[in-house]
This record gives structure tokens, sequence and C-alpha cells, in this order.
């Protein structure tokens, strides 16, 4: 039987790197005040629960999620971050990522809080637009990711834009 055959069980171990399934997997800690890892959108294709704290969501190749890392020690924040990946097929290339497996294609990444709550306001005035963020182009998070790294704000994905890329990627098919 192959990792990918059954969602594991409680306490069996995590999807490996080097699976034979074709997905991403992403897993996920919740540890309060401590460790927060969410996804803040994304389509995945299964989730596994490991423990009460942790869990596995799996992407296939071509899906587009959200990952947001916030962690504290007692003397407060140490890391916020948001990345926005696009799960790779096998064979293709791609980035590495804590907690992201095997890796994906990096869109999006920004550190420290005020930055990443903008992009999360960006992905919330995408969903108030009637979008979906995992459908979103992926060069406009390419393009946030350029335009808050150099301090400016990112111009709006509107329905025009949406639909210019629904056609390009169905040229491109």
């Amino acid at each position: 039987m192959t990792s990918a055959a059954v969602p594991r069980a409680l306490g069996d171990s995590p999807p490996r790197a080097h699976s034979t399934d074709d997905l991403t997997h992403v897993e996920l800690t919740h540890i309060e005040k401590r460790i927060e890892n969410w996804i803040r959108f994304g389509r995945e294709a299964r989730e596994t629960i490991l423990d009460r704290r942790r869990r596995v969501l799996s992407y296939r190749p071509g899906s587009i999620f959200a990952f947001v890392r916030w962690a504290a020690n007692d003397f407060g924040t140490v890391i916020s971050r948001i990345d926005i990946v696009r799960a790779v097929a096998p064979g293709e290339p791609y980035q590495t990522l804590p907690f992201v497996r095997p890796g994906g294609d990096i869109l999006l990444k920004i550190e420290s809080w005020p930055k990443v709550e903008r992009v999360l306001h960006h992905v919330d005035a995408v969903e108030a637009a009637g979008i979906e963020p995992h459908e979103v182009a992926p060069d406009h998070w390419r393009h946030v990711a350029s335009r808050l790294s150099a301090g400016h704000e990112p111009r709006p994905y509107t329905a025009e834009r949406h639909q210019a890329w629904l056609k390009r990627r169905e040229a491109e098919a």
C-alpha cells in the first residue's frame, strides 16, 4: 500500500518528502500563542489528522494555496510570514519551504506582520470582488510580492484581469 492509498489514521507518520503520490503536503501545527500555521486559501485534495495539534493538507499539482506561519516565544513574535505557493508536478523544479513537502513554486513570500496583514487584506479584496484567491493568475501574486517588497501598493485584481487570465490559460491549454 502506498502513502497515497488512504489517509493516515491518528498517530501514523505524516507523508514523506519522497512519497509516491503526486501531491504537495503541508503540515499545519497549532499550539495556542506559540505556533500557529494555517492555510488562508486553497483547495486541498486530502486532509490527514495527525493529532489534536497537527494535520497535513495535500494539494494536487497546479493548485495554489496561501500558507501563513506565526510563532512566538516568551519575548514576543519570532516569525510571521505568508507564502503563496503553486503545488508542482513530479519532475518540475521547485523551491523548498519549511513544512511543505516536497516544496513548491513560491509566488509570494512576505515576512513581518504589517506586510503579512497587507497581503491578507489584498486576499480579502479579491474575495470581495467575487473571485476565489486560488483561481487568481499566478503572475498577480508575484506582482503583489514585488510591489510590497518595494513599499508600494499592489494593483487590485479586478474581474477584467481575471477574465483575461482565464482566456490566456484556456488558450495555453
